[in-house]
């Protein structure tokens, strides 16, 4: 009687901790979709703002790392990588579980698109081609000087996500901001260019709703590749003796802190 009673409170207990997970997991994709939907909401609407009103370059660029920062503060605690390259770069250095990576980038898509489809919506479906991420200025950039720009700006990024955020011996607190700067910062260098997308989820929603595919590859494959170098870069700054440093803080008085710093910084990062 005592086997069979431990045996169903085994399977209640597995079961408990089957619907927990899948409600943990259905919670982060929400928040990453929801994130999403945000970020290329507030960005590409700025961009059609700027077709109305007098708000140039700079003011794109402060509505994007606005955003960004705001999700990071708002949703980070629960999930919120907001872009696809992110996901991918902590996932090929380790920091993010490969077989999650599918849903996360699905959610990004899927937010990005339902964005896309809003503002067309909301703007009567005109100029909608500002939203395409395409090369900038007469004549424009070519492919490879485009593929060079989107590499760069999105190893910017992901470089301060993984100082500020993913690092646990970075300053708790301002990570939001860092990355802001250099979202904005990305925008404004590579904006008269390659219009500093940094975003495969953003770029593909938009072209599914304007219905041009035009050089997507471009922006596709390019911040991945950038995000994925930043990434191992940083993890390559952590080895070894860097990271017997890291272990020591976690173990120390504060490590509680350090610790929750870490977890945080790999969902919102």
């Amino acid at each position: 009687m005592a086997a069979d009673h431990d045996q169903e409170f085994s399977a209640s207990a597995d079961q408990h901790h089957k619907i927990n997970s899948y409600l943990i997991t259905s919670q982060k994709l929400l928040s990453e979709l929801l994130s999403a939907f945000l970020l290329v909401f507030i960005g590409c609407g700025s961009e059609f703002a700027a077709q109305r009103v007098d708000i140039n370059l700079v003011g794109v660029a402060l509505a994007w790392s606005v955003a960004l920062t705001t999700i990071i503060y708002t949703l980070g605690h629960v999930s919120s990588h907001v872009n696809p390259i992110v996901t991918v770069a902590l996932a090929a250095v380790g920091q993010f579980p490969w077989k999650q990576v599918p849903g996360y980038v699905t959610a990004h898509v899927l937010g990005s698109t339902f964005a896309c489809l809003l503002l067309r919506l909301l703007f009567n479906g005109e100029r909608m081609t500002v939203m395409l991420s395409l090369p900038v200025g007469e004549p424009p950039a070519s492919n490879l000087n485009v593929m060079a720009w989107e590499a760069i700006v999105a190893f910017i990024l992901m470089l301060s996500i993984s100082g500020s955020l993913a690092d646990p011996r970075a300053s708790k607190g301002f990570g939001g901001i860092a990355i802001g700067g250099a979202l904005f910062a990305g925008v404004i260098v590579a904006g008269t260019k390659s219009g500093g997308s940094m975003n495969p989820a953003k770029s593909l929603a938009a072209a599914i709703v304007v219905g041009k595919f035009e050089k997507l590859w471009i922006y596709i494959i390019s911040p991945i590749v950038g995000a994925v170098l930043a990434s191992s870069f940083y993890a390559f700054l952590q080895l070894p003796a860097n990271k017997t440093m890291i272990m020591r803080k976690d173990k120390s008085p504060r490590g509680g802190a350090c610790s929750a710093n870490t977890e945080h910084s790999l969902e919102i990062a």
